[in-house]
């Protein structure tokens, strides 16, 4: 389903903030507790978002860095498949997700963006 760009981004902030608490809570796995269902839902729909992103910007940003914002994206959805292919989801585990730099570079990558949209829009006013 097609996603704008605002929503994915939303939807890959509010994963890693939402593991960030995951990570905090210790876990030996996910099984049986309400966030381990959480957990696998916020992966979903960031994965979801992340299929796909840097065509849903390529209209506002230099195809140059459209290059980085596809491969950062590429590298973090594996790493995040990598996770959700696992049966069981320990705080360790999604500790080592958020510790990524490729699921760093991408936060990095979508906050760089959304600055620079932010910067047109109020030039455009």
């Amino acid at each position: 389903m097609p996603q704008s760009l605002t929503d994915r981004i939303n939807a890959i902030e509010e994963c890693y903030e939402f593991m960030l608490a995951y990570a905090a809570q210790g876990l030996p796995a996910d099984a049986g507790t309400p966030s381990g269902g959480q957990l696998r839902e916020f992966l979903r729909r960031a994965a979801e978002a992340l299929t796909g992103i840097a065509e849903a910007c390529s209209s506002a940003i230099p195809q140059a860095f459209l290059a980085v914002l596809a491969r950062d994206a590429m590298a973090a959805l594996a790493a995040i498949e990598l996770v959700r292919a696992q049966p069981a989801l320990s705080s360790q585990l999604i500790d080592n997700l958020n510790a990524s730099i490729h699921v760093r570079a991408l936060l990095t990558d979508l906050f760089l963006i959304d600055e620079v949209l932010k910067g047109r829009s109020a030039a455009a006013k």
